[in-house]
This record gives C-alpha cells, structure tokens and sequence, in this order.
C-alpha cells in the first residue's frame, strides 16, 4: 500500500509521512511541486504562486533534509513523482541517506524518471528528447553499481490515460516507451539482464471494471513476450512486469464528490485483480483541490478494506480462465500489438513522438470520449445524468500562501551561506560533462553535495542541451 501525502513544504509533508507509516502504510509516494518538475527554483520569478501546490517544493539538499527528517531511509520504501530532474532528486535522496549513516546499496524505492510520456501527455519536459534519454540511461547505468536495490524508472501509462487514451492506447504506448528506454540503454552498452529486472510500470485503473482486468493482464503477457522475443532477455525477472496503480483522476468529479468514493473502490479493486503490486487511490475531493486528510484516510481505509476484508488477495489471478476474460486479455494484446508495428514502421517511438503520432492518437481518442459525454451516449454519474437539484458543499484544501514566502526564503539562505566557490566549480564540471560523453550522474551528486540548487543544475543542463519546444 502506498499513499500520497506530499505537498506543499517540506516540514507539513515529512508529519503527514510520520503519520501514514503509523497507520501500516508500508510504503511512501512523493510527488513534487511543478517548478521542481521543471527544473526551476522557488524564487524563479515564472512560478509565483505554484510554490507546493502540486506537490513538495525541493530547491536543494537543505529541504530534501527536511522532509525525510526523522524517518530511516534504509527501513522504508520511497516511489518518487518526478520525471524531468528525477536524476537530481535520486541524487539528493541518495546524500540524505548518506547522511543517516545508511548503505546506499540498500535503498529501496522507485524514481519515475519516465521522460517520454512527458512529450506526449503531459508536458513536464525540459530538455530535447533525445539527450533527456541520455540523462535516463545514464541514471540506469549509475544506479545499477550505486543503488542495485532502487528501481531506475516507472515506465508510465497512467498520464497517457488520463490524457485521454484508450485502454488499448494505453497499454501499447506505454510498452513502445519501454521499448526505446531497452533500445538506448543496449545502445549505451548495457546489458538487457543486467538493468531489466529494475524496471517498473505505472498505470491507470479506471471505471471499466472487467476492461481493467483484462488490460492488467495483457500488458503483462505482451511486456514478457516482448522481452524475450525482442530483447532476447534470459533471466525471468527481466520480463516481469512489476506495477504500481493509481485510480483515474479524470474519473472523479466536481459535482456529487461523494460518489468518487465508489469510483475509487471499483478502480482499485480492478487494480488489485489484475495483480497490481503496489496501489495508490485517490481521495473523493481531488477534483476540486489537493485532499484533506479526512479524504486521504477514506482513500488509505478503501486499500486496507481491500487487502483485508475483501479476500481477494487469496489467488494472484483469479479471473483466469474466464471466457470473457480471457477473450478480452487477447483482444486489447492483439491490438496493442498492432500500435508497437505501427510505431516500429515509423521509425522507433523517439521519431514517432517527433511526427506526433502518439500525441495525435491520444488526443482524437480523448475528442472521441469528451463527445460521448456531451452527446450522453456515455453516462457520468452526477454530471450528464442523475444531477442532484442542490450541490452539496465540500470545504476544498487550501496550501497557506505563507509557504511560499518561506521555501523563498529557504532557498536564499542557502545560497546565501553556502560555499560559493566549490558550487560553481561542481556546476562548471556538470557542463564540460554534459558537452562530453562521460555518465552525468556523479557529477550531478557532486553538485547536489556542493549545495547547488535543482534550479541550478537543470540550468548548468539547458546551457548545453537547450530547451525542447513542441512545433
């Protein structure tokens, strides 16, 4: 069971992690503001007012401290919402560990580091595709001697998803992205057994019940025979398809939030009988704003419901065999399948993502459903049909604006005091190695010890590799 409780600063966001592992939460989930998604400090004059309001404002090692003070990184597990600068927040993680006296080779955890689906889902790119994928590898070539306990990557179909994909569409984009993730790391001169069995995935459970089922269960059988049959791939553990689930946010609705609840319970009960390893559910208010905690224990109670009242944790696939079941697993396969030889003829998803072919896919899919809606040819409980007269009032969450003031503050000092001359010479040695071939990673590490700021680094970055703009 994971939950998400970080948002805003570091300090609320560490007492709501020391409460969920109170509560037999068994692992934490850590999502991270938008403007440290995209590289920039709190104090960037273009993020005013986005300071912890989509998730944990980290400018440098000083909040990363922070935020995991108290609690032993080597006794619990971390999955990490972060994409473009996952390569600096793993640094950082890794040198708070460090600083707890514990082995870096024991961490355990997850970073999405998922750049692809950025580029045609959700947007929080900073670099070109091609040398964000260099900095992808590179974290995979690192971490396997550094970290061999950590998964490098979170291979990602749940943004795809709630972009408005198909669950086919799903499937197959999410596996043409580990496809090129597998390509580039050989390429690199990786070794497919020797990285495979650290990668993981991330998908979406949303409202078809027996569709979630059957699109759980033909990913895993097409990813295991992907890697055999293309990869070449011999050891078993590298064509396992190990997965986290999230219940659809697009799913859940400003109006008669209560029913989210259900929708919840029914997205995460298909996750778990499509044999999800690890499960995150949303709380019933997040249509309207980030969870209260009254939501977020709802959404913990739904999981713990599941793992011990329901039952169904007593067989790993117990929809096997059925008919219809078994006939959809093939159906949604066959046409994910169809997707990855389309890509293939255009040349690899990297180019394919280049033309817009997977953005266009996504989006004529996303048209086709938002028409359904309105036409009432698909029914959403609340919104298009059984309407209530009278909206009953939910008290959304409110991030206090004094947060902002003081992470800006934070960042200042620490510039402020640190040394300032051993920071721009690890910075200045990040750039000759970005222009160069060498892994960035320890210079990365260097810099974030150095107390360089993610900001910083990402510029030192953008100063050699540009910034990508969609045509």
């Amino acid at each position: 069971m994971r939950q998400y409780a970080g948002f805003g600063g570091a300090e609320a966001s560490n007492q709501r992690y020391k409460f969920l592992l109170s509560q037999g939460i068994t692992g934490l989930s850590v999502a991270f503001d938008l403007p440290t998604q995209m590289g920039l400090d709190s104090d960037h004059f273009s993020v005013l007012g986005e300071v912890g309001r989509t998730g944990v404002a980290i400018d440098s090692l000083t909040d990363m401290q922070v935020l995991f003070e108290g609690i032993r990184l080597d006794e619990v597990s971390t999955s990490m919402t972060i994409n473009s600068t996952a390569a600096i927040l793993l640094c950082l993680y890794v040198l708070v560990a460090e600083s707890q006296g514990a082995d870096r080779k024991k961490l355990s955890g997850t970073v999405q580091n998922d750049i692809l689906k950025e580029y045609v889902a959700r947007g929080t790119y900073i670099y070109p595709p091609r040398p964000a994928m260099r900095i992808v590898t590179d974290l995979f070539a690192w971490a396997a001697q550094e970290t061999p306990e950590w998964n490098t990557i979170s291979i990602s179909g749940y943004h795809i998803r709630e972009a408005g994909s198909t669950a086919i569409q799903e499937v197959a984009f999410t596996l043409a992205n580990a496809i090129a993730y597998v390509d580039s790391a050989i390429a690199a001169g990786l070794d497919v057994d020797a990285f495979a069995p650290r990668l993981s995935f991330f998908f979406n459970a949303h409202n078809d019940f027996l569709e979630e089922i059957a699109k759980f269960r033909a990913a895993r059988r097409l990813y295991a025979r992907l890697m055999r049959e293309r990869f070449h791939a011999r050891n078993d553990r590298s064509c396992m398809l190990r997965f986290h689930a999230q219940t659809a946010g697009s799913t859940l609705t400003a109006q008669q939030p209560e029913v989210n609840v259900v929708r919840v319970a029914l997205q995460a009960m298909a996750a778990v009988l499509g044999g999800t390893q690890s499960l995150h559910t949303n709380g019933q208010d997040e249509a309207l704003s980030l969870p209260t905690e009254q939501s977020a224990r709802l959404a913990l109670r739904t999981q713990q419901v599941i793992a011990y009242e329901s039952g169904v944790t007593a067989a790993p696939d117990p929809f096997g065999g059925s008919e219809y079941i078994e006939n959809l697993t093939d159906e949604i396969e066959a046409g994910a399948r169809e997707y990855i030889e389309r890509i293939d003829a255009l040349g690899g998803t990297l180019k394919a993502i280049e033309r817009g072919y997977v953005q266009a896919e996504i989006q004529n899919s996303a048209y086709d459903q938002q028409k359904a809606i309105e036409e009432g040819r698909r029914i959403v409980v609340g919104v298009n049909k059984f309407q209530t007269e009278k909206a009953e009032p939910l008290k959304p969450f409110r991030i206090d604006p004094e947060l902002e003031r003081r992470q800006i503050e934070r960042v200042r000092e620490v510039r402020a005091s640190r040394p300032a001359e051993e920071c721009r010479a690890a910075l200045a040695r990040l750039e000759t190695a970005a222009r160069g071939t060498e892994n960035l990673m320890p210079r990365i590490l260097e810099c974030c010890r150095a107390l360089a700021t993610v900001g910083e680094i990402s510029d030192a970055l953008r100063r050699v590799f540009g910034e990508y703009r969609e045509a």
